[in-house]
């Protein structure tokens, strides 16, 4: 019986491919990796055929491995990277390697579009500041500065998109990755004409647009039997890898909230307008559901901040534990809780990458506020994670009394960083609310995209099941005693950023 849905998680340093079953409890998984190639400074590059091959054998590896045949599997749904670019000719054969979400080379590009149409208009529409971090400054540069290869794109296509086509011959893409890419309108569910044309980027180079919920075709021969599975399974388009995380969150009703932590992190909410924020802090993507939206907010450095201590401060503490085979995260967890909240009064502000939300700062730099010789490392380890939780505060405040108006009364994690229940615990206190961790924190986006499979196949009856199929493991409650003092800190932490701006500037002058 065709009872199994098999999805694939196309992210940034690899494919993992994941078995589902009815009940969304995960069978098996697998993961194969592929490079991503960096030309030039702020240049990121990936390889279309890396993708497919990625798929075909993580695939293969995965029905070995779980001893499940292919006639058990009743779709194969997706969840990817989102905000790329891969340009293919007529016959899908990708022209250029895909620039990826984490290109930053339409700079120039960002500036004409900015010149062509207001910003606060492209907000508007599609839910987005300007930037060359989305699709359409990336397209605008290769018909600039490669206009061979412009000139043969038939479509431009998003990673999932690319396997899509590979196993079906169909040139589609859903709302949720069309949302990331500044050039859809949101409200209307369409291609924005103003925005292609200040951006003069033809409509006929982008795919067709669908549900996520909606089953693109049916594996065509060639390509089952390179995955080694079976022709005429559906295939289901799924979603952004964002948009999916929230429904393997459980967040598919208006006024849920989650928040997604690993090397960068965001808070989002399920909400049924698009609710953008009159200063444009936050941003918004389209849920997987047709009829929800994701405003949200994401910070640069959040797990990233605390692997930069580990690796920078904590290196006895990183060898103890790999001679003693355990995490060095647990051990680093340890030395948190020898200090009490608040860390001495230590600040830390995690600006190590410059930021995004809420301050879209790139100049930006991290720092340690009220460093005194009473401090330990300890301190420092406890700051670090405490600057995380207030950052992520930030945008929170923001979501609840500017976009929605509404309080969220708890907040479900995901992620690597969601496995620390010191973490937990210290966002549950700087939050104020309940913190809830399910089952699967690290493959709650490919529990997603598989959820989204079972809706369009008739498996579940729909997203909304997501709520008792992501199990929750976890719950921090906050601890009342640290709720002013650590109120006074947030205060203080805000102030420190405004404080500190003129230095950026002086600092990014000298380097």
């Amino acid at each position: 019986m065709k009872t199994l849905i098999l999805a694939h998680d196309l992210g940034t340093t690899g494919n993992k491919a994941t078995l589902f079953d009815p009940q969304g409890n995960m069978v098996a998984s697998s993961f194969y990796p592929y490079p991503t190639y960096y030309p030039r400074i702020n240049w990121a590059e990936q390889e279309a055929n890396d993708w497919w091959k990625a798929v075909c054998v993580s695939t293969q590896t995965l029905l070995k491995k779980s001893k499940v045949s292919p006639h058990q599997i009743a779709c194969v749904s997706f969840s990817g990277q989102m905000m790329g670019c891969l340009p293919v000719d007529r016959k899908g054969y990708p022209l250029r390697r895909a620039i990826i979400w984490a290109d930053q080379r339409g700079e120039s590009q960002a500036k004409l579009f900015r010149e062509k149409i207001e910003e606060k208009e492209v907000y508007r529409i599609t839910g987005h500041r300007i930037s060359p971090t989305y699709s359409a400054c990336k397209i605008m540069w290769v018909k600039e500065n490669e206009p061979e290869v412009f000139k043969d794109t038939f479509k431009t296509l998003h990673a999932k998109d690319y396997i899509i086509f590979k196993l079906t011959g169909k040139f589609v893409t859903d709302y949720s990755d069309a949302s990331g890419m500044n050039l859809f309108d949101l409200e209307k569910k369409q291609w924005s004409e103003p925005i292609l044309e200040a951006t003069d980027i033809p409509i006929e180079i982008l795919p067709e647009l669908h549900s996520s919920l909606e089953v693109a075709g049916e594996i065509l021969s060639a390509p089952a039997k390179m995955m080694g599975l079976l022709p005429g399974i559906p295939v289901v388009i799924g979603g952004g890898d964002g948009p999916c995380a929230s429904v393997g969150a459980g967040v598919v009703e208006e006024g849920s909230f989650y928040n997604y932590l690993g090397s960068s992190s965001w808070i989002a909410v399920a909400s049924k307008s698009p609710g953008k924020d009159p200063e444009m802090r936050t941003f918004t993507f389209h849920h997987l559901h047709p009829e929800l939206y994701m405003p949200a907010g994401t910070m640069q450095a959040a797990g990233g901040s605390y692997q930069w201590v580990k690796e920078n401060l904590c290196k006895l503490e990183t060898r103890a534990a790999e001679m003693a085979e355990i995490d060095p995260y647990k051990i680093l967890d340890t030395k948190v809780v020898s200090v009490s909240p608040g860390a001495n009064s230590l600040i830390f502000l995690p600006y190590l990458m410059g930021e995004r939300s809420p301050h879209w700062n790139p100049k930006a730099r991290g720092a340690y506020i009220g460093l005194t010789v009473k401090h330990k490392k300890e301190h420092i380890i406890r700051a670090t994670l405490e600057g995380i939780a207030f950052n992520l505060r930030i945008i929170l405040d923001i979501l609840e009394k500017e976009v929605l108006q509404k309080e969220a009364k708890e907040i479900t994690v995901i992620g690597g960083l969601a496995l620390s229940p010191v973490f937990c615990q210290i966002l549950a206190d700087i939050y104020n609310k309940r913190i809830k961790k399910p089952a699967l924190v690290e493959e709650a986006t490919s529990l997603g995209a598989a959820i989204a499979g079972g809706v369009a196949v008739g498996l579940f009856k729909e997203l909304k099941e997501a709520k008792k199929l992501v199990k929750s493991e976890f719950t921090n409650q906050p601890d009342f005693r640290y709720r002013n003092y650590y109120e006074k800190l947030y205060k203080t932490f805000k102030e420190s950023y405004k404080a500190l701006l003129p230095i950026y500037e002086k600092l990014v002058e000298m380097e």
